[in-house]
């Protein structure tokens, strides 16, 4: 029997591999979902696997998770091989699939949460104050009573998420946790998770394609396309593969047509000026400059009255990455 590991990566995977057989008219044809994937995530991290439809993100949850079996390669989820392990490592990991439920359709969503802390095998004690906890954070009461069918979208997507994490799982894996969901409730459901990582010390990996959650959930993302990973690092470090770069915006109290000796820090483009000089624009790449450095060099030549800072559209930036691999 395997045991836990407290002190390694909460994933680790070495050369995965997962083909498919299908059917192409009267031939058989093999398709590759994951391709020689290699992944480690160590305890308390919050990474955003992202990627296009049909890029492997789903069934490279399915393996680590033990639902699929690799076709070939090693995977560890906290410790335990996922397909052997499937039981023990329930304990461990919370999931949330963004068009699946794990509550009980018909049920008061009160009652799907004790059936969740038998299944866990919680003391009353444990189960009562960890559900406390998370209907407070979560705004969960107004509807506790009420049957999972009857919830509105926003409602029932908390109410996931708290299911998932009754147990206190060491990592969270949330497939589209925010799909489909109003502006508040998104917001709602960030600020929660931010708290339940700090806190808790909770790993999450993300599967999204709304950028926003990725951008405010996310340390490092790991882009993947047709099976294999064609990114990982840091969103900045994403942007800068293709080159986009952040931008500074200054509006000045005088108009000074000429700041193109600013440019001369490195990274740093002056991209031109309007109203005479009065406001000015300036990419500049976060590595090699940061906003402080560029300011004070602005400020040498003039009066910044306000400024705004624009970040690279993360969604241009992962198409421009597939782009520039086909």
């Amino acid at each position: 029997m395997s045991s836990v590991s407290m002190d390694g990566p909460i994933i680790e995977t070495h050369g995965l591999r997962r083909t498919f057989t299908v059917r192409d008219g009267l031939r058989r044809r093999t398709v590759v979902a994951v391709e020689g994937l290699d992944l480690r995530i160590e305890p308390g991290e919050a990474v955003g696997y992202i990627g296009a439809n049909g890029a492997g993100k789903s069934t490279t949850i399915k393996m680590l998770t033990g639902i699929l079996v690799p076709t070939a390669g090693e995977v560890r989820t906290c410790g335990l091989r996922p397909v052997p392990d499937r039981r023990r490592l329930a304990r461990h990991v919370g999931v949330v699939f963004g068009q699946r439920s794990q509550l009980w359709w018909d049920l008061p969503t009160e009652e799907s949460f004790e059936l969740l802390a038998a299944i866990h095998r919680l003391s009353p004690d444990d189960a009562r104050s960890r559900r406390s906890e998370l209907v407070e954070r979560l705004e969960l009461d107004e509807f506790l009573t009420t049957p999972v069918r009857q919830l509105s979208l926003g409602q029932r997507m908390r109410a996931e998420v708290a299911a998932a994490l009754l147990h206190r799982p060491r990592l969270v894996i949330l497939d589209e946790p925010t799909i489909g969901l109003d502006v508040l409730s998104k917001q709602r459901l960030r600020e929660f998770l931010v708290t339940e990582r700090h806190e808790h010390g909770t790993t999450l990996l993300l599967t999204t394609h709304d950028m926003g959650d990725v951008e405010r959930l996310c340390d490092r993302v790991v882009l993947v396309d047709r099976g294999s990973v064609a990114f990982e690092g840091t969103l900045a470090g994403l942007s800068r593969t293709v080159g986009a770069d952040r931008v500074l915006t200054v509006d000045l109290a005088e108009p000074v047509p000429d700041l193109g000796t600013v440019a001369t820090l490195p990274g740093v483009r002056h991209q031109g000026h309007e109203g005479h000089g009065l406001r000015h624009r300036f990419a500049f790449d976060a590595e090699q400059t940061t906003v402080v450095a560029l300011l004070a060099a602005l400020s040498a030549h003039a009066e910044v009255r306000d400024l705004a800072i624009e970040e690279p559209d993360v969604e241009d930036v992962v198409r421009r990455v597939y782009a520039a691999r086909r």
